[in-house]
């Protein structure tokens, strides 16, 4: 069963702290004592796409059924997790998970497993090569403190502009030291940004907006995000699921068939190269 609620973006991990409510009706839809469909919570765009695809051709012969929730928001599937309404969710990466088990309630909530990252990438409907970008080009960028820093670190890797090294993770456009093309910087809610992107030279998306703008066919990739040593670490999506919960075979079995290979094939067929894989041994897949 795949139950859909409404859809949103989902690249941007951007915080906000929600409080948890008593354990809804659906608590009783959540298996106990490891018994019953394994029901997870997921962002539909990519996270319930890959798992939709597990469940009607992976789950049967692996003997693992799957109760598929898509979730509106970044804050309600781990609340849910902690209430007892989802046996695992999957749409975050490790430093929301962090920040909000920090700042929300106190729960043991353990980050299983990476499964794939969301690339950010420079897309432009005006040029085919960086080197085209005209001087005072208008590049849009995502907003949220995570993803400009992200943003930033594509042009600069380009050549495009200098970073205060000193600003860390949490660089905005205020703390470009060097931008010899003079090119303007434009902030907008990334969501936003697909919509905006005939209207600029340029511009930074998440992965997630670009699927669902279907930029790979209607726009020139210009330059990926650069991967580093950490690149997994910061910004795979993964698997969460109640410490306590951890050893259940159905969860166990659930985080083996996200790393078969038809998962990486089917991941690396449908998203060309915008959402990457992660193998088993936390490898992304070209």
């Amino acid at each position: 069963m795949r139950t859909t609620s409404t859809l949103i973006g989902a690249a941007a991990l951007v915080f906000a702290v929600a409080a948890c409510g008593a354990p809804s009706e659906q608590a009783s839809e959540a298996s106990e004592d490891g018994q019953g469909p394994l029901r997870v919570g997921v962002s539909p765009v990519p996270h319930g796409d890959i798992l939709a695809f597990i469940d009607e051709n992976l789950a049967e012969e692996a003997g693992l059924e799957l109760d598929i929730v898509e979730i509106a928001d970044y804050n309600t599937p781990n609340a849910q997790l902690v209430d007892g309404d989802l046996d695992a969710n999957y749409f975050q990466h490790r430093s929301f998970l962090n920040e909000w088990v920090e700042n929300g309630p106190d729960a043991d909530l353990e980050y299983l497993t990476d499964v794939h990252i969301e690339r950010l990438g420079l897309y432009s409907e005006q040029v085919d090569d960086v080197a085209d970008l005209p001087d005072g080009a208008e590049i849009a960028v995502p907003n949220d403190p995570a993803n400009l820093n992200r943003a930033l670190g594509i042009l600069e890797a380009e050549g495009l502009i200098t970073v205060d090294p000193d600003a860390g993770e949490t660089a905005t456009e205020k703390d470009i030291t060097d931008n010899p093309r003079d090119l303007e910087i434009r902030p907008l809610e990334a969501a936003q940004i697909p919509r905006s992107i005939a209207d600029t030279d340029a511009a930074i998306v998440n992965g997630n907006y670009a699927i669902e703008a279907g930029l790979a066919d209607e726009a020139e990739v210009l330059a990926w995000e650069p991967e580093g040593d950490d690149y997994v670490e910061k910004y795979a999506n993964g698997l969460v699921v109640l410490a306590e919960n951890s050893d259940d075979e159905r969860i166990q079995i659930l985080a083996d068939l996200l790393h078969d290979e038809r998962v990486l094939d089917y991941i690396q067929e449908t998203w060309q190269g915008v959402v990457l894989a992660v193998d088993a041994d936390g490898e992304p897949v070209e």
